[in-house]
Formats: structure tokens, C-alpha cells, sequence
């Protein structure tokens, strides 16, 4: 799950957020009265040793509850809330174990939470029920305010700040790594066309021009012969060197933009392929050159290997995003290997903090999905 995935989530569903105020109203007044018991009895008894095993039990409770709203959540208002990392309790005492309960963040972000959510739910109650009976309402007010519950559920829900921290800290070292490693597979393939390609071809212009002189004064026609065949190869070192340099930076992606060039890629393949490009406003250049490659590579795999008929690339633009999608209709079976082609995509797509999605059945379809953030 990115920063961004983390951060934002889409208006919930009106229905469903009716169904979760309401439903959520009779977990909440269990929820309420259970810890407040549970803490106030095992405070009150804590003297005569009693109320430590009351207090374990209430701090289980309440993890429990955060945990089940999470999935409750998730399910009803569309909110991301991955399951938490708790410190480990595991082989301690009684006494010890709680100690850690207490002295670990995340619980008292749940207590927080479950303290906040009993009020809300009462004042959600009223909202839900009079959406029931008031259509405006429940089209434009009720999702708001589910989508605001949700808000809070990810500020005292969700990972604390040290951790998205951290998580965001391993996910940039681990796409620095992968970047580092496409760069260098990027380099050593110029390196290798420049040697077998283009100076190869400098190579026999030198020699023929050499021979030609050579024979300058002896035999005219075998000069010319070899000034024709120079010439030839000169031409020929001239193509590969733009071949070469459009595979670095296409001109035409950064005259006319994504679509454009997206469609003179269409238009080589050998299977027919549709292709429809929204990316305004015009996405960074690092972006489009990463969707250009993806989208090439791919496509060139799919006349490769899928035995597909047809093949389509859609590229659409979020808030913060640009999405590319390439699908086809071949036998499936398509999936990351270390090594392998969409391996290659993926660390690509790693280089500005892009994420690749296979989904390949055997059998088909193939869709490849590749969400390039805007911003990293």
C-alpha cells in the first residue's frame, strides 16, 4: 500500500454507510460499556491484586475491537487499514505481558478510537436514520460523514507515524536498488548495440575508405566500388545511431506527447492494438517516459509470446497517478520471474516509485497494470 493509497480513499458507498452507522451503533454501546467496566473495576481491585487480570483482559478486549474495526471498516467504508504491528508478547508472565500492552502506542491508539467512536455513533444513529427517510441526505450528507469516520479511523487505526515512516523509508531504499540495477541493464544493452550495431558499421566505412585510397591512383573503378560500399555503410551506422537514440528518449514522445507516441508503437505491432490515451494535464517526463517503455516492451512480448489476436492500451490520469493498462487476449499465463521480461518492467517502474500488477489465468486474459505516481 503506497503514502498515497494510505492517505486518501474514496467516498464510501451511501447504502453501506447507512447499514454501518447503524450496525455499528450496537457494537459501540457493547464496546463502551465493556472497557469503561473493565477499567474502572480493574483499577478499583488492582490494590488486592485482582484487577491486574481484569486489566489484561480489557486491553484484549480492545485490541480485539480495533482489530474487528479495521475489517468492519474496510469492508463498509472502503478504508485502507492494513492490520497493525504489535510487539511481540510471546514466552512472557502475566505481569510482564501487560506491562507491554500498556507501553505500546497502538493500544492506546485503539482505546482512543473505541472512546471517540461511542459519541460519534449516537450523533451517526440520528444521521443514518433520517437518511433512510431524507434521499438528499443520504445521497450527499451520510457519505461525507462516513468518509470523514473514516478519516479518523486512519489517523488512530492506522500505522503510527514512525512506521508509514519507516515503511516508506524500505520502500524508496528498495526502489533505489532496483532502479540502480535497471540503470545499469539499460546502459550495458547501448553499450552492446553501439559495439555490435553502429561502430561495427564505422568500423568497414574506415576499412573501405582506407582500401580506396590504397587504390586511388591504380584502379579507379575498384574505388569507386569501395566509396559506394563506404557510403553504404555510413548510412546504415546513421540509422542504427537514431535507431538507437530513439530507443533512449523517442523524439516523438517528447514533441507530441503519450498518445501520439503511443500510437506509432500500435501501429508496428503485428497484432492489431487499440489504444487510448487521457493523461492531461501533461504527467512529468520521467513518467511518460517509464509508461512509453512499459507499453513497448510489453506489447513486443505479447507478439512474442501470447499468442494473442488482438491487444489494447489504456492510460488514464488520476489525481496523482497515471495508470497504464495493457491487455490482451492470448493463453495467459504471464507472471513475474526473477530475471524475466515483466521483472525488467517492474524494476522500470520501481525507478520513480511505480508498482506493476499482473493478473495472467491460464488461458486468458492477459492484463498488465502499471500505477506511476506523479509525484515521488
Amino acid at each position: 500500500m503506497t503514502e498515497a493509497q494510505r492517505l486518501e480513499h474514496p467516498r464510501p458507498n451511501p447504502a453501506r454507510t447507512i447499514v454501518y452507522m447503524i450496525v455499528s451503533f450496537v457494537f459501540r454501546i457493547v464496546q463502551f460499556v465493556l472497557i469503561v467496566t473493565g477499567i474502572a473495576v480493574g483499577v478499583g481491585t488492582a490494590v488486592v491484586w485482582v484487577g491486574f487480570p481484569i486489566l489484561l483482559a480489557t486491553t484484549s478486549f480492545i485490541r480485539w475491537s480495533a482489530d474487528r474495526e479495521r475489517a468492519w471498516m474496510g469492508a463498509m467504508l472502503q478504508v485502507p487499514l492494513p492490520p497493525v504491528e504489535r510487539r511481540s508478547q510471546e514466552g512472557l508472565p502475566l505481569l510482564r505481558r501487560w506491562i507491554v500492552r500498556l507501553s505500546d502506542p497502538t493500544t492506546w491508539r485503539d482505546l482512543a478510537y473505541l472512546m471517540l467512536a461511542f459519541p460519534l455513533a449516537c450523533a451517526e444513529l440520528g444521521i443514518a436514520i433520517a437518511s433512510i427517510v431524507l434521499l438528499p441526505m443520504a445521497i450527499w450528507v451520510t457519505p461525507w460523514l462516513g468518509w470523514l469516520h473514516g478519516e479518523l479511523g486512519v489517523a488512530l487505526l492506522g500505522p503510527d507515524r514512525t512506521v508509514r515512516l519507516e515503511q516508506k523509508a524500505e520502500r524508496l531504499q528498495a526502489s533505489r536498488a532496483r532502479g540502480v540495477d535497471a540503470a545499469e541493464a539499460e546502459r550495458r544493452r547501448i553499450e552492446r548495440d553501439l559495439h555490435d550495431g553502429a561502430q561495427q558499421r564505422l568500423v568497414a566505412v574506415a576499412m573501405s575508405l582506407g582500401r580506396a585510397k590504397a587504390k586511388f591512383d591504380q584502379d579507379p573503378a575498384m574505388v569507386r566500388e569501395l566509396i559506394d560500399e563506404a557510403h553504404s555503410d555510413a548510412k546504415l551506422a546513421v540509422s542504427e545511431l537514431r535507431d538507437l537514440a530513439r530507443g533512449i528518449f523517442p523524439a516523438v514522445l517528447g514533441d507530441r506527447g503519450l498518445d501520439a507516441a503511443l500510437s506509432a508503437q500500435a501501429a508496428k505491432s503485428p497484432i492489431p492494438v487499440d489504444v487510448t490515451v487521457s493523461v492531461e494535464p501533461r504527467p512529468p517526463a520521467a513518467v511518460e517516459t517509464t509508461a512509453y517503455f512499459i507499453v513497448g516492451e510489453t506489447l513486443t512480448n505479447i507478439a512474442k509470446h501470447s499468442g494473442a489476436s488482438e491487444a489494447g492500451v489504456k492510460v488514464w490520469r488520476t489525481d496523482d497517478h497515471v495508470v497504464v493498462e495493457i491487455t490482451d487476449n492470448g493463453h495467459g499465463g504471464a507472471e513475474v520471474r526473477p530475471g524475466g521480461g515483466l521483472a525488467g518492467l517492474a524494476d522500470r517502474a520501481a525507478t520513480i516509485d511505480g508498482v506493476i500488477t499482473v493478473v495472467s489465468p491460464i488461458g486468458g486474459p492477459t492484463v498488465i497494470r502499471a500505477d506511476l505516481p506523479c509525484q515521488w
